[in-house]
């Protein structure tokens, strides 16, 4: 199964693609969407839009996943966080995918062990499961590590009767 991860943001969204079969997971490919912070709101979020519309033309995923918005301090960047997760859950809607929806602890659980690992345990460790995988950043590594995250639960619910 292709699982497309996305990590939403305004400024940078990161997106992972991970190969999962049984408990064996691949890296396939992983980056990440800028949009110009000059640029006024709605181009940047079309601009995101058609970016991840052609990840999901080239990809093919069968399966994505979210990371949830987490409340800031500053409410101006929680709300355009939202904005770009709107974005991105309309574009995996489109694409006929159902999306699932991870809290930053539980992918944090999922993949490190614990839910109050730092960004750098997260980026390591998605390292260690993907060995070979280039990792463009902070926010390709969340992304990967939201798939993997995917991949586990969707396994855990397979196994289950």
């Amino acid at each position: 199964m292709i699982i497309l991860g996305l990590d939403p943001g305004l400024g940078t969204t990161g997106w992972g693609v991970i190969r999962a079969g049984g408990n064996r997971l691949a890296h396939v490919a992983n980056g990440r969407i800028a949009t110009d912070a000059k640029t006024e709101l709605g181009a940047r979020l079309v601009a995101l839009d058609d970016a991840l519309t052609s990840l999901l033309a080239q990809y093919r995923p069968e399966a994505a996943a979210v990371e949830e918005v987490f409340v800031n301090k500053n409410p101006q960047s929680t709300l355009k966080l939202g904005q770009a997760r709107g974005v991105v859950l309309l574009g995996a809607a489109k694409a006929g995918l159902i999306v699932g929806e991870y809290a930053p602890t539980l992918v944090k659980k999922a993949v490190v062990g614990t839910g109050t690992a730092e960004k750098a345990q997260v980026h390591a460790m998605v390292a260690r499961l993907l060995p070979g995988a280039k990792i463009d950043g902070p926010d390709a590594a969340d992304a990967l590590a939201v798939a993997i995250c995917h991949a586990h639960h969707l396994g855990s619910a397979r196994r289950i009767p």
